[in-house]
């Protein structure tokens, strides 16, 4: 029977490559796998660490999983250590701390390719749980772009248009290199640019002092969930820069 392996982050691919030969399946933590509320994980992790580590504890209290693998490397963050001996000692299987580091760049052609936002990032986070590449794609004019990691609550994506590129570590995410800092702090300044990270989250630093140096950039941060002023207040970006949030499928 296959196991359940949970991950967290981008494990390394050996370690990927190795789940895959033996036919397990894997199980994403970083997504909210249970209906449950977050607030359960209130006596366990700080309110203050970002919405995507406690929803890795969320799933740890409900899930049955075999064994954990957790990026506690550069290619996550130093919360995510600490994170690890939380749920090691909440879950009776191996709790499996990795440092990914891998350099072999597989490219982002669903960052750049012409798809609604949404879908690329679901693509982009399916495809963490396989070793093999991403399909290829040919590249769109961006009309405008997301920089930072997925959000825990993907509606936020809703306004963009088709032609919207991908930056910073959701680009180094279908480049299978987490901790490739020169990648996660590329961006294009021709195009206007929505700087994104999880309320709390150490990236938050990177995507203000990012959009800081960009001519045409908003920084926006939200916790659990994506509330109408953060909605609205990437619409109202989108739009004074001439864009449209109902563009579909033009590029």
């Amino acid at each position: 029977m296959p196991r359940r392996i949970g991950i967290v982050g981008v494990p390394p691919l050996a370690v990927i490559e190795s789940i895959n030969r033996a036919g397990d399946a894997i199980v994403d933590l970083d997504e909210l796998q249970v209906r449950a509320s977050i607030d359960q994980t209130a006596s366990r992790i700080p309110r203050a660490y970002c919405a995507i580590l406690r929803t890795v504890v969320l799933n740890c209290l409900h899930l049955r999983l075999d064994e954990v693998y957790i990026d506690v490397g550069p290619g996550k963050c130093d919360c995510a250590l600490h994170v690890a001996e939380v749920i090691a000692d909440l879950l009776p299987v191996p709790v499996i701390r990795t440092r990914n580091q891998d350099t072999r760049a597989f490219g982002h052609p669903l960052c750049t390719g012409q798809l609604p936002l949404m879908e690329k990032f679901l693509r982009i986070t399916k495809g963490v749980q396989s070793a093999a590449p991403y399909p290829s794609m040919p590249p769109c004019r961006p009309t405008c772009g997301f920089w930072g990691v997925p959000p825990r609550d993907f509606s936020l994506l809703a306004p963009f248009p088709d032609t919207t590129h991908v930056f910073g570590w959701t680009r180094c995410m279908e480049n299978k290199t987490p901790a490739d800092l020169e990648l996660e702090r590329h961006f294009d300044p021709a195009i206007p640019t929505v700087f994104f990270s999880q309320s709390f989250c150490a990236k938050s630093v990177l995507a203000k002092h990012l959009a800081a140096k960009h001519p045409r950039a908003i920084a926006v941060d939200c916790d659990v969930t994506a509330g109408s002023s953060t909605r609205a207040k990437i619409e109202a970006f989108l739009e004074l820069s001439g864009i449209r949030t109902d563009q579909r499928g033009t590029a």
